[in-house]
């Protein structure tokens, strides 16, 4: 745009007119045009002087070579910037480690729907296969069973092939890559050690920190005896019977996959399911789960672990309301009780990088309290932890840097999915925020559903749902929620309409693509305040 074009021009002049000492980058004049003064920025260059520009070792060190730090670090080198990575795992208290590639690679999303996968193609084969026709062969059993070993291993040299690829993507992107633990030593001065205990320093003008989150622990007895996300995608051991302990996406995706694979999984968490998202749609996941045999414990939190003979754990856990105490024994227990920023041994406090409530602290233009330092991805206060918001954030601030970029990293309309066994998958406000903001202005358009592949096996007519929320005056969409197979892959278009401005009228006046359960999103005509049943029938 015209801002941008001058923004360049503006660069070009003051690096051939007043020299390289001035430099702070482009992003210092996008700033001031959101209302910043300049002495930050000022401070910026100044701070940069005590080396001169061409006394650093790199224009830009990025720490964290999860899905954020190397989409900075390869968009910032194709601007022609001189750039390293650091990334570095430190192992689980069980030896856990990993490659580059962050968590979302390698003990995350990748990993996660694959094994999701795995658990509906033994679903069809086991519930809904016969119904459709097949038959096992002579000799043959049709009922699916699940090698957990082979199923991990495969999922695993899968990630090594993208993990390879991401090395040689960065080396033929000319971006050092140094597998090693980087911590401050002064604010533009790192310093580096990878596994044999080999240090190395850097200099840089700039710093992008994304180093990731990592899951957070319990302090209870036995504590030493529970594995959690991060080993779970990694274990060599069949999970077996399963105490998941958490409420949150990442326990009950957890729950579900397992379960979907033929192992026991019960769920115990401190709350209710899924906190914090739309109150009607996590009681829907939390019912269908409890439907498929999925054991659900609400207010219940572990209080001590024993390792018995035969290395079988022995749990006890208890009602925080009614105070109701028991034991079980399991094979494994995973802990998903949240995650933590990846910041301890950082040092950034050598840098005077500010932390809030134990996460990085960022303006919206990704920059901490030191101007020369900037963050992103699931470290920082406030963000979206989530992959492709987090690439969008890398990328953007690069072009904000090192090009005549301006675009902000935007919170608003980011599409998520819940990969339970029925996915929830929702864009926009939940109900309970629309209801907050808009009140009587809010209007919810509903109805359950059946996928047309659900009616030969004689799977439940009322486990899918699907909502609008509209407002009534302007009749813009404020918010999708969907449950239903493949959830993810019908939000995904409608994040794009619902940037776009969509209203209710534009879906209503689409023609849907039949028989899908996307089509559903055009005919929604029943309101929550008209009383009306949502259940919808079948045919066409």
């Amino acid at each position: 745009n015209s801002f941008c074009t001058l923004l360049a021009r503006r660069m070009r002049r003051l690096i051939a007119g007043v020299g390289s000492a001035s430099l702070v980058g482009v992003g210092a004049f996008a700033w001031s045009r959101y209302g910043h003064t300049s002495g930050i920025d000022a401070a910026a260059a100044r701070d940069g002087d005590a080396f001169g520009l061409h006394d650093f070792d790199y224009d830009v060190v990025v720490v964290g070579g999860g899905s954020g730090g190397l989409a900075a670090a390869k968009r910032a080198a194709s601007h022609g910037a001189r750039v390293a990575l650091c990334d570095f795992v430190n192992p689980t208290k069980h030896g856990t480690t990993w490659g580059i590639g962050g968590t979302c690679v390698n003990v995350g999303c990748i990993p996660k729907k694959l094994m999701h996968t795995s658990a509906l193609i033994g679903e069809a084969v086991n519930h809904d296969a016969a119904e459709f026709g097949h038959s096992a062969k002579s000799g043959k059993s049709l009922i699916s069973q699940v090698d957990w070993n082979t199923l991990q291993q495969n999922v695993e040299n899968y990630i090594r092939s993208i993990c390879f690829g991401y090395v040689t993507d960065l080396r033929s992107k000319e971006v050092k890559y140094f597998n090693a633990f980087a911590r401050f030593v002064e604010p533009h001065v790192i310093e580096c050690t990878n596994k044999k205990g080999e240090t190395k320093t850097l200099s840089a003008r700039r710093f992008i920190l994304a180093p990731g989150g990592r899951p957070a622990a319990m302090n209870i007895p036995g504590a030493e005896y529970v594995i959690d996300s991060d080993d779970l995608f990694r274990l060599k051991k069949d999970p077996k019977k399963t105490l998941v302990v958490g409420g949150g996406y990442i326990a009950l995706e957890c729950a579900g996959f397992l379960h979907g694979i033929g192992r026991n999984a019960t769920v115990i968490m401190r709350s209710i399911p899924l906190r914090g998202m739309d109150r009607d749609m996590a009681d829907r996941v939390a019912g269908y789960m409890r439907r498929q045999g999925i054991d659900l414990h609400e207010n219940t939190l572990p209080r001590e672990i024993a390792k018995l003979g035969d290395g079988r754990l022995s749990v006890t856990f208890e009602n925080t309301k009614t105070h109701e105490a028991r034991t079980e024994v399991f094979d494994t227990v995973l802990m998903a009780v949240g995650r933590n920023a990846q910041v301890a041994g950082m040092d950034l406090d050598k840098a005077g990088v500010a932390l809030h409530g134990g996460k990085i602290e960022v303006d919206r233009f990704n920059r901490t309290t030191a101007p020369h330092i900037y963050a992103l991805g699931d470290a920082i206060a406030g963000g979206v932890e989530l992959t492709p918001y987090a690439i969008k954030a890398g990328n953007a601030l690069a072009d904000r840097l090192y090009r005549e970029g301006c675009e902000l990293s935007n919170t608003d309309g980011v599409p998520t999915t819940v990969f339970t066994p029925l996915e929830y998958s929702f864009v926009g406000l939940n109900e309970e925020q629309a209801q907050a903001e808009h009140g009587a202005d809010l209007e919810v358009y509903h109805q359950q559903l059946q996928p047309l592949e659900w009616t030969v096996p004689h799977r439940p007519n009322d486990a899918c749902y699907m909502k609008m929320l509209v407002h009534k005056t302007t009749d813009r969409v404020l918010g999708f929620h969907v449950l239903a197979p493949n959830a993810g892959e019908i939000t995904q278009g409608v994040a794009v309409a619902l940037k776009a401005g969509a209203t209710k009228s534009h879906f209503d006046e689409t023609v849907g693509i039949h028989p899908t359960v996307a089509e559903t999103m055009t005919q929604l005509k029943i309101t929550k305040s008209s009383g009306q049943d949502p259940s919808a029938g079948g045919g066409c």
